[in-house]
């Protein structure tokens, strides 16, 4: 097995060294361009990375103390590779990678430490490629659109770059403008990563990680029609109208494009920035408060989920004539849609989990594609131990001792995580994402699991589980019961006795006439349930 994987890393290696001699007297063709190329440094890297594993790990006993250093060694060297290749290939790579640094306490620390610094380390796109994007989707050259055009973006990303700008009506904007190749080359870059994924597979049958390829497949195109962004900035802004803390830019229809986005510019300062926040005496408590509140409404209430709450995606700001604190959300290009069973389900799973009901938990977890590996279930959603599960997540605070148990756990228990991952839904693997996102930010902010939080994420829980009770009542006398159409009380009482038993009745119409949404407004239970004997 190892000399076939080496076999395979000299054949990958001689490829791309083949090819680099030949680009590299030709300073007007950029590498990436090849095909080639990219495939054969994907490929020598994961060969590179297979062999490490097979050879370093093979001559030390498992289970031991040398055991466990030489592999976290490897996991460092390995995830070092990984964030070159992302680096050098760009684009959909450097998303996966992005993707793969935010599930702390999912992977190996080394992976996630490695890769986190793919955030803030994108590659950038020059003003002439930029330019030649807007011309193509506008018609029209930088000069012409702008009064001002500031050549230095104020981020950039796996797929796009933002530049702040003045428009001729002297409106300040941020415009996003796709990397010009990332459209391109995102298709036979998924499919390169599903055979590399593949052939691993073949040789560290543990090695689960389709549920990522399948993952980017599926979101890629979405995220890269910066319309669908748009859209979803709206949709979420009307959704969460109720909060007065919450700022999205507003989006200027009439230039943008699939890929430019032409948005209000806003300003901040990033949401982990403690510092930021003490100069400006801006509450951290009061942020991270706000950003739960924000997120369990997304999550528990409306199954629309921003995806991407990443530090550089989340601003915040004082306003100086009011001195509230706002909470600026960027960047909606990946969404996760909740189907109405999924979210209740997990709904109930988190009132299990803060009350510490443990019969619950077992049940919704598995009810969630868990099925016995619930307690590792339990702890990758949390974030915490089992004995801080069944002793109430709630009251007992996370300790520094627990959290490097977590993190150490992450690693001797990969090959359990990712046979859940392959397991759970598809609309849980976001989540879990944004779980961890979220929790980054709790832990820079050092508001962590305060009490707060799980009090309103319990109270998001119960809203969403009761409208979801309401609903399906309502949804149900509906269906069989058809008041107007019906001859008389006598007649409705024998209808409603052959579908229901007049104690479950009772409880039901009396639930309904509590939640203001009872069948029949103007009349006696107790006459219905007699047979209309007063």
């Amino acid at each position: 097995m190892a000399r076939r994987a080496l076999k395979l890393a000299s054949l990958a290696t001689a490829a791309a060294a083949t090819t680099g001699f030949y680009l590299y007297g030709n300073k007007h063709l950029d590498p990436n361009d090849f095909g080639v190329v990219r495939v054969g440094r994907a490929f020598a890297t994961t060969a590179v990375i297979t062999f490490d594993y097979l050879t370093s790990l093979r001559s030390v006993s498992r289970g031991t103390e040398e055991y466990e250093s030489v592999k976290s060694q490897v996991h460092l060297r390995s995830a070092e590779r990984l964030r070159d290749l992302c680096c050098a290939n760009r684009g959909t790579f450097i998303k996966v990678g992005q993707h793969l640094g935010a599930l702390d306490y999912l992977l190996p620390e080394e992976y996630t430490r490695t890769l986190k610094v793919l955030h803030s380390q994108a590659p950038q796109s020059s003003r002439q490629e930029i330019e030649q994007v807007i011309l193509e989707d506008l018609g029209k050259g930088i000069n012409e659109l702008f009064i001002s055009f500031e050549d230095a973006p104020l981020g950039a990303a796996s797929l796009a770059q933002v530049h702040k700008a003045v428009l001729h009506d002297g409106r300040t904007v941020a415009v996003k403008v796709q990397h010009p190749k990332v459209q391109t080359q995102s298709s036979k870059d998924i499919l390169l990563m599903e055979v590399l994924v593949s052939a691993v597979k073949q040789i560290f049958p543990d090695f689960e990680f389709m549920w990522l390829v399948e993952e980017s497949k599926k979101n890629l195109p979405l995220e890269l029609d910066f319309l669908n962004e748009g859209r979803n900035a709206e949709k979420v802004a009307h959704m969460l109208r109720k909060f007065d803390f919450l700022k999205i830019p507003k989006i200027y229809w009439e230039l943008s494009t699939k890929r430019v986005l032409f948005m209000e510019f806003m300003e901040g300062g990033q949401v982990n920035d403690k510092a930021y926040m003490e100069r400006n005496c801006i509450n951290v408590n009061e942020i991270s408060y706000n950003l739960g509140k924000m997120y369990s409404e997304m999550i528990f209430v409306n199954g629309f989920v921003h995806c991407d709450p990443h530090p550089g995606n989340v601003l915040v700001k004082k306003c100086p004539s009011t001195g509230k604190t706002h909470i600026i959300l960027l960047d909606h290009g990946l969404y996760q849609v909740l189907s109405e069973n999924f979210r209740l389900d997990y709904c109930r799973l988190w009132q299990a989990l803060i009350k510490s009901d443990m019969k619950r938990v077992q049940k919704y977890s598995r009810r969630l594609g868990a099925g016995d590996l619930y307690p590792l279930f339990a702890c990758m959603l949390t974030a915490r131990s089992w004995e801080s599960v069944n002793r109430g997540i709630d009251r007992l605070p996370v300790t520094k001792q627990e959290d490097v148990e977590i993190r150490t756990n992450a690693a001797m228990y990969l090959p359990q995580i990712t046979k859940l991952l392959n397991s759970v839904p598809r609309q849980m693997l976001l989540l879990l994402k944004t779980n961890d996102l979220l929790r980054g930010i709790e832990s820079a902010l050092q508001t962590r699991a305060s009490a707060s939080s799980f009090l309103n994420m319990s109270r998001c829980c119960i809203r969403a589980v009761s409208t979801g009770a309401k609903e399906h009542m309502s949804a149900r006398i509906q269906m069989h019961l058809d008041v107007e159409d019906l001859a008389g009380p006598n007649h409705c009482c024998s209808v409603l006795r052959w579908k229901w038993n007049s104690n479950s009745l009772l409880n039901l119409l009396t639930l309904c006439s509590q939640m203001g949404s009872s069948p029949f407004p103007n009349t006696n239970i107790t006459f219905f349930l007699r047979g209309g004997q007063s």
